[in-house]
């Protein structure tokens, strides 16, 4: 994959349209000398000529700075010549001014060319860290085909607060989507606690809630360490659906701890997966003294081949319109959701056609962290194979 940023020399003309601005200043160049010889005697309009550098400090480098800088102070020259004036004091001056103004305006560009490469260079960096935190899930796992959406708050960043990660077991596929408290760069220190913590333990054959669990303390643990002030201390938390989804059952397990329920997509109908025993934020269980595995409860759900599973955070939900009405996503999910089907688009074309529509109804700008997971099952659960010597005897019936 190609890098969005390189570290070569910087072309010394801007690309948007750098080239057709450069023709202003040569024009001037040219015009202001001869201009001149037609110009009454008290009237002198040489020292324009410091406009041609100065107006291509602002969109050149400092070579070509350099250049039109020489080619000013050569027009003043002939100006001073034409006018047989070019020993006086006022033009000496002029010429002068003109030079130095040149040199400090390459300077200028100089500086700047540094400053960029150096900006250049830290976007690099940050853009490639943030990447190794919030890593792109695949498009194809098991019986799944997933897409992914995620708009960060701060336009100039690539992570937030919100975060996914996939994980797979073997015999199932273990989601996380989650929110941290916080928006944009101050929530990345949680965002990468937790993603690290689902990463080290979502591969184990451990039970749902177990893992759950661990989460909590992993997370509580992290976010502790991380708390400037014990004034902090419960006002750090991650909301969090975690499931686990089978390859031969068309099922779900669910586990939410303050997030916004899921939404199954199924025949033009959406359904809310409302669990009975929602758990609370991970990292507020010191406050409740202390969770067990019994608090993580997992519910299931039916997820049955061609349904399309939509996992969000309150980014999505709670997006308002001009009024101040909340996004009705369950809705526009339907909506969204029967396009997909009709253009076989799958879970990409249902995110493009929502994250389209939820822009259009917040005026083209979100407040908050933005991020949404489509999930279709593709193929039809199998169940296990039995062999014919492990199969239950059938007893003759009675003559």
């Amino acid at each position: 994959m190609r890098s969005r940023y390189s570290f070569t020399a910087s072309p010394d003309v801007e690309p948007a349209g750098g080239r057709w601005l450069l023709i202003a200043p040569l024009v001037l160049i040219v015009l202001v000398p001869v201009a001149d010889i037609w110009l009454p005697p008290d009237v002198h309009i040489a020292p324009l000529l410091t406009v041609a550098p100065t107006f291509t400090a602002a969109f050149a480098g400092p070579r070509l700075t350099a250049a039109v800088g020489a080619l000013a102070v050569a027009a003043q020259v002939v100006a001073g010549l034409e006018r047989h004036s070019l020993d006086s004091e006022q033009v000496v001056l002029e010429v002068s001014a003109l030079v130095l103004v040149s040199v400090l305006l390459v300077l200028f560009c100089l500086l700047r060319e540094r400053h960029r490469a150096q900006l250049r260079r830290a976007r690099f960096i940050s853009d490639t860290a943030q990447s190794a935190v919030l890593r792109p899930l695949p498009t194809d796992v098991g019986p799944l085909r997933i897409a992914t959406e995620y708009q960060p708050a701060e336009s100039d960043t690539r992570l937030g607060g919100d975060l996914f990660a996939l994980a797979r077991t073997g015999d199932s596929t273990r989601l996380l989507i989650g929110d941290v408290r916080g928006k944009g760069l101050d929530s990345i220190s949680d965002t990468t606690i937790m993603l690290g913590a689902f990463r080290a333990a979502a591969h184990r054959q451990a039970s749902l809630s177990e893992l759950v669990a661990y989460l909590e303390g992993s997370v509580r643990w992290g976010l502790d360490e991380v708390s400037e002030a014990e004034s902090e201390f419960g006002e750090r938390f991650v909301t969090a659906a975690v499931l686990d989804i089978p390859d031969d059952e068309p099922v779900l397990h669910l586990v939410t701890c303050g997030h916004p329920p899921p939404i199954v997509l199924s025949d033009g109908r959406a359904t809310s997966l409302l669990v009975r025993r929602p758990a609370p934020p991970l990292g507020l269980g010191g406050l409740l003294g202390g969770l067990g595995d019994t608090a993580y409860t997992a519910e299931t759900f039916p997820f049955a081949y061609g349904d399309q599973l939509l996992l969000y955070t309150d980014g999505v939900s709670e997006a308002r319109d001009s009024d101040g009405v909340f996004y009705p996503l369950a809705e526009r999910g339907a909506e969204a959701s029967r396009a997909a089907v009709w253009s076989a688009g799958g879970p990409r074309t249902l995110l493009d056609h929502l994250t389209k529509d939820l822009l259009a109804y917040a005026g083209g700008r979100i407040d908050d962290d933005l991020a949404m997971i489509a999930v279709c099952r593709t193929t039809k659960p199998q169940p296990p194979a039995t062999s014919a010597a492990t199969e239950p005897a059938t007893e003759p019936e009675a003559g």
